[in-house]
């Protein structure tokens, strides 16, 4: 039999079982919220990107109520508004799948493809959805640098590539080299972050030049 491409197995299936406490967190908001996407948030952007935005997990009432990663949810306004101003978006981002707006030469996705009880995956669960993450790497043939979210974000990242959590540097606005890629590090995105200040929207976009940069210097 002829292994399976890795685009097929970059996605988990929308019915995904792996993980039986997210299975039930799942059920859960779908007996509350029928109407809602409910289900693994699928990877979203340009197939031909060489940048990749790598969040933790999607939030209750962001990717899994809408479907789309960072979409509906606080930590999206910030982040699609920074792709736009640096050029890897397009359009208008309304909070709604369906608002048009597209990425240019980059892809979002998360470590853990389905929404956390606290927003807090188990480690056992990182584990159980790092292949799909090693199979969209694989699947993005142009891919040059990361920017990963938080610090899950960047050890998962790592351990998809067969190294050690310990191989690359933490911190905000580290960088890195890992296997063919170059990483930059960014604190997440997240109201806890942004409204301590502890990430500005000037220190988030700052990261995103220095992607652009990279691919474009």
């Amino acid at each position: 039999m002829a292994p399976t491409s890795p685009a097929v197995t970059a996605e988990p299936a929308r019915d995904c079982g792996l993980c039986p406490r997210l299975v039930a967190y799942r059920q859960e908001n779908q007996a509350r919220n029928p109407d809602w996407w409910n289900g693994p948030a699928p990877s979203f952007g340009d197939p031909g990107a060489r940048l990749l935005v790598l969040g933790l997990a999607p939030g209750r009432t962001g990717a899994n109520r809408t479907g789309r990663p960072f979409t509906g949810d606080h930590a999206g306004v910030l982040l699609f508004e920074t792709l736009l101003k640096t050029g890897f978006a397009q359009g208008r981002y309304e909070a709604r799948p369906d608002d048009g707006l597209a990425l240019a030469d980059c892809m979002i996705s998360n470590a853990v493809r389905c929404a956390p009880p606290g927003n807090r995956p188990e480690t056992s669960e990182e584990a159980a959805c790092r292949p799909f993450l090693t199979a969209r790497l694989a699947a993005l043939p142009r891919l040059e640098v990361v920017v990963t979210l938080g610090d899950v974000a960047r050890r998962n990242f790592l351990r998809a590539l067969g190294l050690p959590a310990s191989a690359g540097i933490p911190g905000h606005g580290a960088e890195f080299t890992a296997g063919p890629y170059r990483v930059i590090n960014s604190y997440h995105c997240s109201r806890l972050n942004t409204n301590t200040g502890r990430l500005t929207p000037e220190m988030f976009e700052a990261i995103f030049r220095r992607a652009r940069s990279l691919l474009d210097g």
